[in-house]
């Protein structure tokens, strides 16, 4: 897809920007057989802009990994022989509390390692979660994640077990995924809607009603996955639109170093530019929009110009500069430099703006003293 699954811990953690020192993380994952070399994560948390993960969970070949930092070093805790890589559903719980990382898989018997106190002082100010990645393209999770929940203190397995169906227990699964199965099997877990049917198509939506809900949708055209809720296609992940180059259409030479222009359009007459230079001798020019190009159409005597504005006041078209300059544009001649229509005499100006109101133009200067 275009882009990794992410989100700022600070959306998470609202009131304290600290990891619990207790926790628990319940996840209910999918996954095919993995090759002895390969790993893929569950989720990482990664401050900044690094790479190396403050705490995280990773699958390699029949291994699962514990990832964290604490105590001026980044460690990793592994539990052997847990058999997740199967291409089944599997419930696991980790609970860390004290010395003890507990891993319990399927509300089966309980893993222990004993370790160093996880920290109470894991600070993620400015970090984020990367769901099924580790923000790098490689190592992306490959199978299904029914629920992945973190859950401040002590082991949540007492909250799912015993289960009726340890591999599929739920503390908190999304709503379109808790249906009940559709193709019982008794050769293994049954089937549910969202892994029943993916539907690939070149651009055309298909339908998304309650008998569809829960599907997935790929549309090769966006390069969308999308999950149908019943009612609408709900962007699960899709590629960010952006231009594939930049085209050089037209150089254009200013009179001097430029601070502003300003586009308009003029009924009748034509799209104009107007920008403002700071070289007094030389002005600030217009530009007209002729055969699909801006062409020097006037030159107009300014003063250390900074920025155009242009407005209207009732028929009558303006612009100015911010040099408190208000010139009238006509059809033949974009302004009478000789004679402007109102010169302003105000301390030393550093922006301005306008409102309409009532037929009429209000124009209001800021202003900041200078002391000679």
């Amino acid at each position: 897809m275009g882009y990794l699954f992410s989100f700022p811990a600070s959306q998470l953690f609202i009131n304290c920007n600290f990891f619990p020192a207790e926790f628990s993380i319940v996840v209910t994952l999918k996954i095919p057989q993995m090759a002895p070399e390969k790993s893929e994560y569950i989720f990482t948390l990664l401050e900044g802009d690094s790479d190396e993960p403050l705490l995280g969970l990773r699958l390699s070949q029949n291994k699962f990994h514990f990832l964290q930092k604490g105590h001026g070093s980044r460690k990793r805790i592994t539990f052997k022989a847990v058999g997740l890589d199967d291409n089944r559903w599997h419930t696991v719980v980790l609970a860390v509390t004290g010395c003890y990382t507990i891993l319990t898989v399927d509300c089966g018997t309980p893993l222990e390692e004993l370790e160093i106190p996880f920290p109470d002082n894991l600070d993620t100010t400015g970090s984020t979660f990367f769901i099924a990645s580790r923000r790098r393209w490689n190592g992306l999770f490959s199978g299904l994640i029914r629920q992945l929940v973190l859950l401040p203190g002590s082991d949540a397995t007492s909250q799912i077990c015993p289960s009726s169906e340890p591999r599929l227990s739920a503390l908190s699964v999304p709503q379109a995924l808790l249906h009940l199965p559709i193709k019982p099997s008794s050769t293994d877990l049954p089937l549910h809607p969202y892994e029943a049917e993916v539907r690939v198509t070149a651009g055309m939506s298909p339908p998304c009603g309650h008998s569809e809900e829960g599907h997935l949708w790929f549309n090769t055209l966006k390069r969308g996955l999308f999950l149908c809720d019943g009612i609408v296609w709900l962007t699960m992940l899709q590629v960010k639109e952006k231009l594939d180059y930049v085209e050089d259409h037209q150089d254009l030479f200013t009179n001097s170093e430029t601070f502003d222009i300003e586009v308009f359009h003029i009924p009748s007459v034509g799209l104009f530019m107007a920008t403002a230079n700071r070289d007094s001798n030389l002005g600030s020019g217009i530009y007209k929009w002729t055969d699909g190009r801006f062409e020097r159409y006037q030159n107009i005597s300014t003063y250390d110009a900074q920025a155009w504005q242009y407005f209207t006041v009732g028929k009558k078209v303006c612009v100015d500069y911010q040099q408190n300059v208000i010139l009238l544009l006509y059809s033949k001649r974009i302004a009478n430099t000789d004679s402007p229509y109102q010169v302003l005499s105000t301390c030393t100006v550093n922006e301005h703006t306008f409102q309409k109101a009532n037929n009429s133009l209000k124009m209001f200067f800021y202003w900041s003293y200078e002391v000679f």
